[in-house]
């Protein structure tokens, strides 16, 4: 059998005349609380109808996807599940947060690559719990929220999620174009580097889940062969005995200092793979709605684990060897993408093609970001909803790439602080959907059919005092360059980034005695 994912099914959008993708019921779902269609003019109805039937281009937006819409599912296209995450992550932008490790945090090769396996794990583990709602459902991610949150409260993650993916598809363009510019020896401005990666991107993702799950079933193929190359040519200098040492003195980071850096570490590598979870459910809603969780679960777990794993110990690895090897300091200096293509130093030409081939990597990163943060704008309003998806996308790429442009010369303090600020949030969504779904919701069917009916969806007052609480939470454990909180400057006397940990227990506290009270209270 084919791969459900590479089928377009019928879209229901496309025969509607409309440009929003939910203006009507249909016989299959019983909506009490159905949207009023908004007129469009006929000209842009026409205009919209001719670009939707493109070949290949995925008109649907977060319209719930039928059970007759599904297709079965071959062994290969469940393997698909692993490949897109493994695909997507096998990037220069994962690379470059293990850089951080030793050259940020001065932490020694074992126990940044210790903080790395367990991080990715925990935050690997949270995105492939939010996976399994895809195909259970049909809904997409932010649209499955609702039923945890509430219709209201949950556009609140929503907003957060489409600012983490546009600020890592910002990311992407930058070491995109750091490594571009590297490879023309400084001939190509980075802003040029920018440009092609954001262009690619941009033409992948107006075409939707068909051409892009394609692209990634065989994009990792050359950035798994030029990073094995990578390990070979720099492999020699990675100093693998590297200690963890204070950056500032020189000398061995021990005892509380030493504590903190690894917790701060830890949660740096958490948050990469968990910023995944507030959208993995939208690449799987074309799969039979009797795909087992544990089968989306350990695919999506085993792809995001591997990936993530694999580049981070090359990025640690890089980094232990700029404090032995001077020409490497001296790449680093430049920028992240010039440390990596000087790993491919004594190569020639065909080590700068391997840079170009890392380089064009960050697309299959920034591909399901930009398809995912689209859908979110739709799931904001009634007005947002109407515009359609590839025009989302369209306004996506344009923020990200003025973005990439204006901090292209800022990217470690991207790295440190926005990751690690927009895990915060994520982590509490997903501590508010794990006591949901096990202490209130188990053993009870969900109506996934009434994804928009507000009289049928939780009120989300639990949710939204919880989500709040645990935000207060992370702000009092933050530890970034511009601020760090009243509890995070006591841990080893120094400081240490425990915002994630702090938001997760403030959020779990509060959420269980407001959600039973609002049980009881309004019965939904």
């Amino acid at each position: 059998m084919d791969d459900p994912t590479l089928h377009k099914p019928t879209d229901i959008e496309k025969s509607a005349g409309i440009l929003h993708v939910s203006s009507r019921n249909t016989s299959y779902e019983n909506v009490s609380d159905p949207v009023t269609p908004i007129p469009v003019p006929p000209k842009l109805r026409t205009w919209n109808q001719r670009i939707e039937n493109l070949s290949g281009l995925e008109a649907r937006g977060i319209k719930r996807v039928l059970t007759e819409e599904r297709h079965a599912a071959s062994g290969s296209a469940y393997a698909q599940m692993a490949m897109l995450w493994f695909s997507a992550n096998i990037s220069a932008n994962n690379l470059a947060v293990g850089l951080l490790g030793p050259l940020l945090f001065g932490l020694g090769f074992v126990d940044s690559a210790m903080c790395a396996f367990g991080g990715i794990l925990v935050g690997s583990a949270a995105t492939a719990y939010m996976s399994i709602w895809g195909a259970q459902s049909g809904n997409r991610t932010m649209i499955v929220l609702r039923y945890f949150m509430g219709y209201w409260p949950a556009k609140l993650p929503c907003l957060l999620n489409m600012i983490l993916m546009i600020g890592y598809g910002t990311i992407d363009c930058i070491i995109g174009g750091q490594i571009l510019s590297a490879v023309s020896g400084g001939s190509m401005s980075i802003v040029v580097g920018i440009v092609i990666v954001a262009l690619i991107s941009w033409v992948i993702a107006v075409f939707g889940m068909a051409i892009f799950q394609k692209y990634e079933r065989y994009a990792w193929a050359p950035q798994l062969f030029v990073l094995l190359i990578l390990v070979g040519a720099a492999g020699r200098s990675f100093n693998a005995s590297l200690q963890s040492t204070d950056l500032v003195s020189g000398e061995p980071l021990t005892g509380g200092p030493l504590t903190a850096a690894r917790l701060s570490f830890f949660s740096l590598q958490l948050s990469v793979p968990v910023s995944w979870a507030a959208a993995s459910s939208d690449f799987y809603v074309y799969y039979p709605e009797n795909t087992k969780p544990w089968k989306s679960f350990s695919l999506t777990m085993t792809g995001l684990t591997l990936s993530f794993l694999f580049v981070n110990l090359i990025g640690i690895g890089l980094a232990s060897g700029t404090f032995a090897n001077p020409d490497w300091l001296a790449a680093d200096n430049i920028s992240s993408g010039a440390l990596i293509l000087a790993g491919y130093d004594g190569l020639g030409a065909f080590g700068k093609f391997c840079g170009v081939i890392i380089a064009l990597g960050l697309i299959n990163n920034n591909v399901p970001g930009t398809y995912a943060s689209a859908l979110g704008f739709q799931v904001l309003g009634r007005y947002p909803k109407m515009v359609p998806r590839y025009l989302w996308v369209c306004v996506i790429v344009l923020i990200y790439f003025v973005c990439a442009v204006a901090g292209r010369n800022n990217l470690f303090d991207i790295l440190q602080n926005f990751v690690a600020l927009m895990g915060y949030w994520v982590v509490i969504m997903v501590t508010i959907v794990l006591e949901e779904h096990f202490l209130f919701r188990r053993g009870k069917p969900f109506d996934w059919t009434a994804w928009e009916d507000k009289k049928v969806l939780p009120i989300g007052i639990a949710a939204l005092i919880a989500f709040l609480v645990g935000w207060a939470g992370a702000i009092i454990g933050m530890s970034q360059h511009w601020y760090t909180g009243p509890v995070a400057i006591k841990v080893g006397g120094v400081g240490a980034d425990i915002g994630v940990w702090l938001g997760c227990a403030f959020a779990m506290v509060v959420f269980v005695p407001i959600r039973y009270w609002e049980l009881k209270r309004y019965g939904r």
